[in-house]
């Protein structure tokens, strides 16, 4: 059999020596003062202008994915950098490594359990069923259900019903937002607590509103934690605690070895 290459084929971008073309667009004329950052990256991942509606819901939940603290991934960062200070890209990279279904990842799942309950919805699925179903579905194989509960943020996870107001005043708040809350107010039924929606959940929900690829929606959390990473290593830099991290975790937790 004669091997056919497959062709080689991106729609993009393009250049020439005196243009640049992105999604159609010239960059320096008709991107460059003409867009956000934000309005900027869902164009790049859609290939679709937002509309100014879009554009304000779709730049609230990349703000709300920038920063939470020293998670994991900023401490990766910083410990990444203390050791490779010449390497800032190493040390984002290393903190984005820690992206996953406990941090910002979980807001893919919960886009996804929501698209797949609402794939063949046609305006008449029973959302109180549906939502029941799903809890359901995820307390027999024993998971957790994305974008409910919070660790730490009880008993609201404050950044939820911003977005959420967020997206009502932009007529964003569809059925997927209502789905969200009706899962969290059935699983909180199901351990007999409240478990309120959660800023994944509604970033989940905003995504499906948004009409967002799935595959994009882990993402927004890199592209927007990037940028919180980034502040991180340059207050590493100014006021450093990766060293004094390491050593506490490297007394602490040999100490019983030492003699008294």
């Amino acid at each position: 059999m004669t091997y056919q290459p497959t062709p080689i084929r991106s729609d993009i971008a393009w250049s020439t020596p005196d243009r640049i073309s992105v999604r159609g667009l010239d960059l320096p004329n008709e991107i460059l003062g003409h867009f956000t950052l934000a309005d900027f990256s869902f164009l790049q991942l859609t290939g679709r202008r937002p509309t100014a509606e879009q554009s304000r819901v779709y730049d609230a939940l990349l703000i709300t994915l920038v920063e939470h603290g020293l998670t994991p991934s900023a401490l990766a960062a910083r410990m990444t950098y203390a050791g490779a200070p010449e390497s800032l890209q190493a040390a984002v990279a290393a903190g984005l490594c820690g992206l996953g279904s406990v941090f910002v990842g979980s807001t893919e799942g919960a886009a996804r359990m929501l698209s797949d309950a609402l794939a063949d919805d046609d305006g008449s699925t029973d959302l109180e069923a549906a939502a029941e179903s799903i809890v359901a579905g995820f307390r027999a194989r024993k998971e957790p259900v994305p974008g409910i509960g919070h660790p730490f943020h009880k008993p609201v996870d404050p950044r939820a019903p911003r977005l959420f107001e967020i997206a009502a005043e932009n007529g964003l708040s569809g059925r997927y937002v209502e789905l969200v809350q009706l899962v969290a107010a059935a699983g909180g039924r199901a351990i007999g607590k409240d478990l309120p929606c959660n800023a994944t959940g509604a970033i989940g929900a905003l995504t499906c509103e948004l009409g967002l690829p799935l595959r994009a929606v882990r993402g927004l959390g890199v592209m927007a934690r990037a940028i919180g990473l980034v502040g991180h290593i340059l207050e590493e830099g100014e006021q450093p605690m990766a060293v004094e991290l390491w050593r506490r975790a490297d007394d602490e937790a040999s100490a019983h070895l030492r003699p008294e």
